[in-house]
């Protein structure tokens, strides 16, 4: 049995956990915070059997989309002025873990 924790963003997380869903996953959904722009996403746990693994990823990439956002950088000028540059980074897409599951249990 193994365990994938997804990380996707708010954006997709209700496509992603609605079809994997109905393609029968169990699929339990945390509201997490990114560490780059400390912005809102979900972690998804899929608990499933090692030869679905590939289904779940495929069916989470499928859903997953990146997109580009422009975030403010800082620049310095001369005489120790600061301002904020915006800058364009890839934000989206889905960071996916896989771990075997020595024991599971439903109590």
């Amino acid at each position: 049995m193994k365990l994938i924790l997804a990380i996707v963003s708010n954006d997709d997380s209700a496509g992603v956990s609605s079809a994997l869903t109905k393609q029968r996953f169990s699929v339990t959904r945390l509201a997490t915070t990114g560490g780059f722009l400390m912005s809102g996403n979900t972690t998804l746990l899929v608990g499933t059997e090692d030869e679905k693994v590939d289904t779940a990823i495929s069916i989470i990439s499928e859903n997953s989309r990146k997109r580009t956002k422009m975030v403010p950088s800082t620049a310095s000028f001369s005489a120790g002025m600061y301002a904020g540059m915006p800058v364009e980074v890839a934000v989206g897409g889905a960071t996916i873990f896989v771990m075997n599951v020595e024991r599971f249990e439903k109590v």
